[in-house]
């Protein structure tokens, strides 16, 4: 059965972009059924329409707290009957009542080698370690921001000369081709969450 997916925006939706791409692929196990942004001026709504696929806004600033407008994203994804949902460039802290609902039905992509480099800047916190490699990693969402447990990650070498800008292009290229491998293992029941833990078809991971 394939999975439908919803695909959460703020701006451009890159990683949107490789997902729709992805999905194309007769044998992918899911499809993108709905992308949704918080802003209406999100250039990813304009993407995602050209490519066939409904799309709505929520505006929230048009709800008087962050509980109000989690309740009408939640309406917007019951309605197009949504199986999992995948954060891609999504600037808004969700509540814990959301994210529980969706416990192990959500996704979200970082660009760092999670647990190292949560939050921000993650590229200026790399440099400013000194670490010679960084990545990207596909993580089930749980309240706690960046914490959730691990699905998947790709590393690069940080190389010298390395600024921000340089460092997040090679990430940023890992991170097109990974999300499509995260979101795939879940829809097909290869990695699920489990209490704390993301088991890989018989076997845990450590959170």
């Amino acid at each position: 059965m394939t999975a439908r997916v919803a695909i959460l925006i703020s701006g451009r939706g890159s990683n949107m972009r490789s997902l729709i791409e992805a999905t194309r692929a007769p044998d992918y196990p899911a499809r993108i059924a709905l992308v949704v942004s918080n802003r209406a001026d999100a250039a990813g709504l304009d993407t995602a329409a050209a490519a066939g696929i409904p799309t709505a806004v929520v505006e929230h600033r048009g709800f008087p707290d962050r509980a109000a407008f989690d309740e009408a994203l939640a309406r917007e994804l019951d309605a197009h009957e949504i199986d999992l949902v995948c954060l891609a460039g999504f600037m808004r802290i969700l509540t814990e009542s959301f994210v529980e609902h969706w416990r192990g039905r959500m996704l979200n992509i970082h660009p760092s080698l999670l647990p190292a480099f949560k939050g921000l800047h993650p590229h200026a916190q790399a440099l400013a370690a000194g670490v010679d490699r960084h990545g990207c990693t596909v993580h089930f969402v749980v309240p706690e921001l960046d914490s959730g447990p691990t699905i998947v990650q790709a590393t690069v070498p940080v190389l010298p000369g390395d600024d921000e800008a340089s460092l997040a292009a090679r990430v940023l290229a890992e991170e097109h081709r990974l999300y499509p491998v995260g979101l795939a293992m879940v829809a097909r029941g290869e990695a699920r969450l489990e209490g704390g833990t993301t088991v890989f078809a018989g076997k845990a991971a450590a959170g």
